[in-house]
């Protein structure tokens, strides 16, 4: 698979979802700093919330942009199937007969994105999976408790 289309597939959907956020952070500012915002009486919380949603907006759309230069200044390692897991490894697992995909990132932990016609998630290697992962290699099983059961993974492939 090719990691340098996959991080310009994964760009582009980040550059999406930050137009998309800023148009919304914009309209939320607008609702906060409304006429009709301000309170009527003391329980009136409508330009308070208003203004707490446009504060989560602003930080969302800073967290995406760093994620863009991230991105952007990635050094993209290849992984052969002797190679052990760690950043930038692009990883395929089999738990349960279904096959999924994670792509292993210091950040983005949580990113979906349809590439090649899988599903590939970003995690971090501070993540259950991701820290199960590190070091493995293909053959290797990956153990993650989740509550009181334990689920593994099998690694199928690297890139």
């Amino acid at each position: 698979m090719n990691k340098k289309k996959l991080i310009e597939n994964i760009r582009t959907q980040l550059i999406h979802d930050l137009d998309v956020l800023k148009q919304a952070a914009k309209a939320t500012y607008e609702a906060a700093t409304h006429e009709e915002s301000k309170p009527e009486n003391e329980y009136d919380t409508r330009g308070l919330e208003a203004s707490y949603l446009a504060g989560a907006q602003a930080k969302r759309i800073a967290e995406i942009e760093e994620l863009l230069v991230i991105f952007k200044h990635v050094d993209i390692k290849d992984f052969g199937p002797n190679d052990k897991i760690n950043s930038t490894a692009l990883v395929e697992v089999e738990s349960n007969g279904k096959h999924s995909f994670f792509f292993i990132m210091a950040k983005g932990g949580g990113l979906s994105i349809s590439y090649e016609g899988r599903t590939i998630q970003v995690i971090t290697p501070s993540s259950p999976l991701g820290e199960a992962l590190q070091d493995l290699k293909v053959g290797g099983i990956a153990v993650v408790e989740n509550g009181d059961q334990f689920r593994e993974y099998e690694v199928i492939n690297i890139w």
